[in-house]
């Protein structure tokens, strides 16, 4: 048994945080699926960019659409949606199997949307009929516009996944979008099974914090905001809001740890991967991770709802001069234009590779 395979006994998701055409060609997602207790996947502009940049594998399809003169974006989106139509459909034995819970494959809106609540609306709907799957979920940022998209979308019957959450308020603002779409759909009379993950980006706490915090506190940071969100979650999903949802048959919004990669050289590969074990929740993990706990992964005890710990880390933290608040704006701010640069990027190399092509 791996490491990976307990964590999936344990109660928690094991999701690849990657996608690319080499991945599902080859039969590796396949095999991850199989032998590695994958049950679902995560990508992003930063990922696709990635991976379309770097391989010939996308050239067949951008051949195919030269005549139709597609703008970028929307030949991205094409070329993007068959790669996670594919990676879902590989899922799907796992999203049939947990009555809905488990099993899927995350594409997101474009970035550029991030502030643009209508917009996001429109494009989330557009991309979740295209994909024409029920396991897959459409990724929206966390921000304020995005919240109010949130809530939209779920109301609608749209699975999302909520990018770019830093802080237990940011989980809480999506999360409460979430209930609200949900409560919209019990009061209609309509399906309140609407499939939702709430992403906390971890390491790129301790990435940003490292060098200015004081040796024992340094790389603990990530920790002690996941663990004070995870307990907001689980108070959130205890209560008797949650209970009267439950009972219409609502399932509830999962809390994903992403950014679990190590930052710091120094850490062992898993250091939050073993620390963030916990029943009911999704972990989603670069390719590297996934292989490197599954290889030498430790698992420990679970993680539990006591905050005690992580409010004297964080207070000894703000103490030594990080204002917590505000690094979770900006994390929240840079993220979103990683993105964009990423996007930008991406839409550039498709436009070089599509002239290269009618060169040819």
């Amino acid at each position: 048994m791996t490491s990976l395979k307990t964590l999936h006994d344990h109660g928690q998701s094991i999701w690849l945080d990657s996608i690319s055409r080499e991945l599902l060609e080859t039969g590796t997602l396949a095999r991850y699926i199989a032998e590695l207790s994958v049950t679902g996947l995560t990508s992003n502009p930063t990922i696709f960019e990635k991976a379309i940049s770097a391989s010939s594998r996308y050239d067949a399809s951008i051949q195919e659409r030269l005549s139709r003169e597609l703008p970028p974006e929307r030949l991205f989106f094409e070329l993007a949606l068959e790669d996670i139509v594919a990676a879902a459909d590989l899922l799907a034995p796992a999203w049939e199997a947990s009555g809905g819970l488990d099993g899927f494959a995350s594409i997101e809106v474009s970035p550029t949307l991030a502030d643009d609540s209508e917009a996001t609306i429109a494009e989330g709907k557009a991309l979740f009929a295209e994909a024409g799957r029920p396991n897959v979920l459409i990724k929206v940022p966390g921000t304020e516009a995005g919240v109010v998209a949130i809530e939209e979308l779920i109301a609608a019957g749209v699975p999302v996944n909520v990018t770019l959450l830093f802080s237990r308020t940011h989980y809480r603002a999506a999360a409460e979008a979430y209930l609200r779409g949900v409560e919209r759909r019990v009061q209609a009379g309509q399906d309140p099974h609407v499939a939702s993950v709430a992403s906390l980006f971890v390491s790129r706490w301790d990435g940003h914090t490292a060098s200015v915090l004081p040796t024992g506190l340094a790389n603990r940071l990530g920790l002690a905001v996941a663990q004070r969100t995870f307990q907001v979650y689980r108070g959130l999903f205890d209560s008797e809001r949650w209970s009267a949802l439950a009972a219409a048959g609502a399932h509830p919004q999962r809390l994903l740890w992403a950014s679990t990669g190590t930052k710091d050289a120094s850490l062992p590969e898993g250091y939050y991967v073993t620390a963030l074990a916990a029943e009911g929740t999704v972990n989603t993990m670069p390719e590297k991770t996934l292989l490197a706990f599954a290889e030498r992964g430790e698992v420990g005890e679970t993680l539990g709802r006591d905050a005690s710990e992580a409010d004297r880390t964080l207070a000894a933290i703000v103490e030594a001069g990080v204002d917590v608040d505000a690094l979770a704006a900006r994390l929240q701010a840079e993220g979103r234009d990683s993105f964009v640069g990423s996007w930008n990027d991406l839409l550039a190399c498709l436009e070089s590779k599509r002239n290269a092509l009618r060169a040819a």
